[in-house]
């Protein structure tokens, strides 16, 4: 795992001159824990699926360094930046696989039924992504939680450290989240965990 202050040093040194040089360095210290999340993440996807984590992280990587504005503050900022990525990448991928699919009618899906970016059906994950803007509405700290825990695989304990907030408030924001998602995804009631 990179260390916090090394990887918020080469996000400052990414704004100055030599924008290439910290590129360079940036790669190696990130990329072991993107992949390591990527893997985490699709671990529990079938095993033919065609995004492979490497994918997932070459594709996160190039969105996120792809733009002229590359304003992270540090370590967390970027690896929140990065989850998102790899939520939209997972996004999109449904979304492709809706469009293939076409037709029938929109299905309510439970939290603990949908795996995204596998066989599950592509409406379930749009359904899960849509709940989770609505849910940044009425807490964005759950709504960060859900993403780190969930689209980057991330325990309790990392998302704590990568969010600066203590491990209970983590536990019980995520417990928050779920049976929020749940009811919002017309699912039964959340099971205990």
């Amino acid at each position: 795992m990179a260390r916090q202050g090394d990887v918020t040093r080469i996000l400052t040194e990414l704004r100055g001159a030599d924008r290439d040089e910290a590129l360079n360095r940036l790669v190696p210290v990130v990329y072991a824990e993107l992949r390591a999340a990527a893997r985490a993440h699709l671990r529990r996807e079938r095993p033919d699926h065609t995004l492979r984590a490497t994918a997932l992280v070459h594709e996160a990587y190039l969105r996120l360094l792809g733009g002229d504005h590359l304003t992270w503050n540090d370590r967390q900022h970027f690896f929140r930046a990065a989850a998102e990525a790899m939520r939209r990448i997972l996004v999109e991928h449904a979304r492709k696989r809706a469009r293939v699919k076409r037709g029938g009618n929109p299905i309510r899906a439970s939290l603990s039924d949908v795996n995204l970016a596998v066989d599950q059906d592509p409406v379930e994950v749009l359904a899960l992504d849509a709940a989770i803007r609505r849910l940044e509405e009425q807490d964005p700290t759950a709504a960060d939680i859900v993403r780190l825990r969930f689209f980057a695989g991330l325990s309790v304990e990392e998302t704590a450290r990568m969010l600066d907030l203590s491990e209970r408030t983590v536990k019980r924001e995520w417990a928050f989240a779920r049976a929020w998602l749940y009811t919002a995804l017309g699912g039964p009631e959340p099971p205990e965990g």
